[in-house]
């Protein structure tokens, strides 16, 4: 499940978020790209190169796309897509998934819902740096990963979730 510098990582999956999902304006990320650390332990793998972020937004609840930049370029997060969660909750939908590792590197994504086949997100070729400095490869992560707040202040705006997951294909060459 690693791919290496110069590969095409493709990934698809099915998953369902559940109805009612508690989200903050803090991160709750459901999937992440992120790099390997190399034997030396100093590769810029700190920040994900991709995530899918639920979070509350003004008004609402948005699923993100979001694309962090290497950390000698300010970890700078760009917003690939921003959709309304609510599309999402109780609905299954299926991903697909393909990134070019390298720092000129692109990335693609295709969610469609399920039971009525609308697309939800389409992004395809867009130009980014998907490779971290140092990196032995970079590796796919799915299941819910927040933040909680300084303290856990956060933590009364939450509750246990439960994410379903199924049909995973993930391969690099």
């Amino acid at each position: 499940m690693v791919a290496a510098q110069g590969q095409t990582l493709e990934n698809s999956w099915l998953f369902r978020l559940p109805e009612g999902m508690k989200t903050t304006t803090a991160f709750t990320h459901v999937h992440q790209i992120k790099g390997v650390d190399n034997s030396a332990g100093t590769a810029d793998i700190s920040q994900p190169l991709i995530t899918f972020t639920c979070r509350t937004a003004g008004s609402g609840q948005e699923f993100q796309v979001i694309h962090v930049s290497p950390s000698s370029e300010g970890s700078t997060l760009k917003y690939l897509a921003k959709v309304n969660l609510s599309d999402f909750l109780g609905e299954w939908v299926s991903v697909t998934e393909r990134m070019v590792c390298s720092a000129s590197g692109s990335y693609s994504v295709s969610i469609r819902r399920i039971r009525d086949a609308k697309t939800l997100v389409n992004i395809q070729d867009a130009p980014a740096c998907m490779w971290r400095s140092g990196a032995q490869g970079m590796r796919p992560k799915w299941g819910i990963y927040r933040w909680f707040g300084e303290g856990r202040s956060a933590a009364s705006q939450l509750r246990d979730e439960t994410l379903w997951f199924a049909d995973f294909s993930v391969s690099a060459h």
